[in-house]
């Protein structure tokens, strides 16, 4: 795509962001839970719209070569993601599900499920791998140092005498197959004159021939083509893969080269703006900045006048940090200043006289305001209402600035993607002036001081304390630093070396491979309970942890997460979830594992400290995800015999307590998985554990898709001869882990060099499947019944019971009436 294209991109994406925008108002109001469905179905549209938007932005923003766009389309994109977030969370509050149904607004609103995908912006790697790859060889250069000498691989050398031997047996052993070979040629032609000879020979006119062997050619003729035409017709429709893979490949090899020939346009641009910024600041200090400063006391000076003509005393002086005198004269004349200090004088005039009459009325009010709660009580309880958004204004701003600044600007202007000198300087101006300000404001303030000496005798005024609002602490409560004389390196080097900071293996979020859930809402509509696929799962983890340890800014702006649970059965992939997260985000990965710990760091205070230390060096090399696996035993209700020795609840107070002191500005996530969580006391794995996402088998579309990228992902193409329906169908209750033991067990490098001969079947499937324990339904059920004693499980059973017994008082109802 040209620069034109993607400047194109960008204002229809704003046309989009204006029609998203009118729409948030609406939601606002409060709906009462009634009317609980069309209140979710708005939300619905809303979030694929924004996933729409922020699929855009990633593009453009990617893509984009002007510096000045870029900054603006960076916000732009944060925003985005964040209120894609927000919404994600309404969502789950009014569906009561960590997994909504979208089946039905895609169909309404003309979406695929491939518009359902999360999409990761690409500047989260990009922008960071400079600092990944100094800390993976930090690592490796600290790993290699573990290393032992014994366990480097040596190669022990052979006598030549073995080595004739052993070279003879295989080349006897070959001899002999192709000699075998050759016997079995001859007496398979030995066998076919036999047979010749006893049935004789039919003998033909020299028509009959030339009409034999017309027939035999036309039928091949169109045999084949009947083939190509049924070929040709499956690629059409996408149920076969285009024969021109090489053409295909070599088209997105090129359209990438050009994609990396962008972002080095980009560097180079963005140096050039750098080196304008300073240029331009340097010029505007220099010629505007002293009639800037002799306008600004002018001004002051002014107010100083103003005010004690209308008070009989000089105005206290505003203080640095509530933004000094610009946040009296921001934009404002010095009459606009002298209207306000008027109209200032005559409300508190009037405050005073209202005071006096209020006073009898507070009591009567507070009365009735007690009535009005208890009778609305049930009332809020019942109403459903979006929370305000910490991303509508900064999305809104950086439409205002697209509009006042970019939308009418001609492209042909800037034909080389250069800065906007006059943009430029006028972002320049404000940073100037807010300097200059600061030292006006110095001077200005002991200019007042003088002035009160002189003018009222009054000397210096004590700076009033800002008021405290009693009951409330002004701040957090800090953690102690238990290692204040240790460097952040000394303390990454200990957990490498004691093995609770791993080299995370590199798997992309997408190799997570599962189809959508297509069913959902007609499962719903059966009063059946719909349970997530594969493709859900993968949008949560995506949603929850990628996005928002990707970016500080997206962070801080959405919903506070600091940890997940995965909960299905073993081979449903949660390990290589967590391994995903530090792959798309570029994250340190902790293994706080009970079964990593043994031994480690012993006694009450060891373990206070390895967890003080882990989280410290995961603040201060963020974003980090700390992993726990087998996080039950953290909850054990009775320890076994056997984990008795490990002690694997020792962290558990030390770890509640750290993850209450993450905020908004830490990326720092806690990753837990399990496969049995009944073991472990319900209301403390909940408590550390904010959101639980439950893994259960694949559906028959998610194992479709599994078998046949696998089976691809080994370098066998499928073909007409391997049925992938049936082998879904069979493979029902074996998990994702099961079928790739079997596909690398039955496609061997020996297996692999026959298909040219012999293609790959179904039923050679069958006999590895058979050796490998499904997941039985019995299991399945045990851990359903246990995630609906969680929270959210609870909320949605409620909600589901009450929306039946609605349903059977209705139907009863109209019973009476008919009869």
């Amino acid at each position: 795509m040209s620069e034109g294209a993607y400047q194109r991109l960008w204002e229809s994406s704003h046309v989009i962001l204006q029609e998203l925008l009118d729409q948030e108002q609406p939601l606002l109001e409060p709906v009462p839970d009634r009317e609980r469905q069309s209140f979710r179905y708005r939300l619905a549209s809303l979030y694929l719209h924004y996933l729409g938007l922020l699929r855009r932005f990633d593009t453009v923003y990617d893509q984009m070569v002007q510096p000045q766009k870029r900054r603006l389309l960076r916000r732009l994109l944060d925003g985005v993601a964040g209120r894609v977030l927000e919404l994600k969370d309404e969502l789950v509050r009014a569906d009561l599900c960590e997994n909504p149904c979208l089946d039905r607004v895609l169909q309404d609103v003309k979406l695929t499920p491939a518009d359902l995908e999360v999409p990761i912006p690409k500047y989260f790697l990009l922008e960071q791998s400079t600092a990944v790859r100094e800390r993976g060889l930090i690592l490796a250069k600290i790993l290699s140092r573990l290393e032992p000498e014994s366990s480097r691989k040596s190669f022990i050398g052979m006598h030549r005498t073995e080595a004739i031997i052993l070279v003879q047996k295989a080349e006897r052993a070959r001899q002999g197959r192709l000699r075998a070979t050759f016997m079995r040629e001859i007496r398979r032609d030995e066998e076919q004159d036999r047979r010749i000879r006893e049935d004789g020979w039919h003998k033909f006119s020299q028509c009959q021939a030339a009409v034999t062997i017309q027939k035999v050619w036309k039928g091949y003729l169109q045999r084949k083509r009947t083939q190509q035409d049924r070929r040709t017709e499956m690629e059409f429709i996408g149920m076969l893969p285009s024969p021109n893979q090489v053409e295909h490949l070599s088209i997105i090899s090129q359209a990438c080269l050009w994609e990396d020939v962008r972002r080095l346009r980009q560097v180079e641009k963005e140096e050039e703006f750098q080196a304008a910024m300073v240029k331009a600041h340097d010029s505007l200090a220099e010629t505007e900045g002293p009639d800037m400063k002799e306008k600004m006391k002018e001004q002051i000076r002014q107010w100083f006048i103003e005010c004690h003509n209308l008070t009989g005393r000089f105005p206290d002086y505003p203080d640095a940090s509530s933004g000094g005198s610009y946040s009296i004269f921001a934009d404002k004349t010095p009459e606009q200043v002298r209207m306000e200090l008027e109209m200032q004088v005559q409300e508190n005039k009037k405050k005073e006289r209202e005071k006096s009459k209020e006073k009898g009325k507070d009591e009567k009010k507070k009365k009735k305001k007690g009535k009005e709660e208890k009778a609305k009580k049930g009332e809020v309880d019942a109403v459903l209402q979006v929370l305000p958004s910490k991303c509508i204004p900064m999305i809104s701003a950086g439409h205002e600035e697209y509009l006042n600044t970019w939308k009418n600007q001609r492209e042909s202007i800037y034909p080389s993607q250069n800065y906007d000198s006059e943009t430029l300087r006028e972002e320049k101006r404000k940073e100037v002036e807010l300097e200059i300000r600061i030292q006006v404001d110095e001077l200005m303030r002991q200019e007042l001081r003088n002035l009160r000496l002189v003018v009222d005798k009054e000397e210096e005024r004590p700076l009033r304390a800002p008021k405290k609002t009693p009951g409330k602490k002004t701040g957090k409560k800090k953690e102690k630093d238990l290692t204040p004389n240790r460097s952040v390196e000394s303390l990454y080097e200990e957990l490498v070396i004691s093995g609770l900071l791993r080299k995370s293996e590199s798997v992309a979020l997408k190799d997570y491979v599962g189809d959508f859930l297509y069913l959902g809402s007609a499962l719903s509509l059966a009063k059946k309970l719909p349970m997530p696929s594969l493709f859900d799962i993968r949008q949560n983890v995506a949603l929850y942890a990628v996005l928002r340890l990707g970016s500080p800014d997206i962070h801080a702006m959405a919903p506070l997460i600091r940890s997940i649970l995965l909960v299905g059965p073993s081979g449903m992939g949660k390990k290589m979830l967590v391994r995903a997260v530090c792959t798309e985000t570029g994250a340190n990965l902790f293994d706080l594992s009970p079964g990593n710990l043994l031994g480690k760091y012993p006694g009450r205070s060891g373990a206070q400290m390895m967890v003080h230390i882990v989280f410290k060096v995961a603040r201060l090399l963020q974003p980090s995800v700390i992993w726990i696996g087998n996080a039950e035993k953290n909850f054990y209700k009775k320890i076994p015999k056997e984990d008795r020795e490990m002690d694997p609840k020792r962290i558990k107070k030390d770890l509640t307590k750290a993850l209450r002191l993450l905020t908004p500005g830490d990326r720092v996530m806690l990753i837990g998985t399990t496969s049995q969580p009944q073991l472990a006391e319900i209301r403390g794995l909940c408590q550390v554990y904010e959101r639980i996402l439950f893994m259960p088998r694949p559906d028959y579309a998610s194992r479709y898709v599994l078998w046949k990228r696998m089976i691809e992902a080994r370098g066998v193409q499928p073909t007409q001869h391997l049925d992938i329906s049936a082998l879904a169908k069979v493979s029902d209750g074996y998990t994702p882990g099961h079928i790739l033991q079997a596909i690398q067990s039955v496609l061997s490098e020996r297996r692999f060099l026959q298909l040219s001969k012999r293609p790959l079947v179904a039923c050679e499937f069958l006999g590895q499947l058979a050796k490998l324990d499904p997941v039985y339904r019995e299991e399945e059920e045990a851990l359903k019944d246990w995630y609906f004693k969680t929270p959210l499980g609870k909320k949605s059973m409620k909600h589901r019971m009450e929306q039946l017994e609605a349903e059977e008082a209705k139907l009863a109802k109209e019973k009476k009436k008919r009869k």
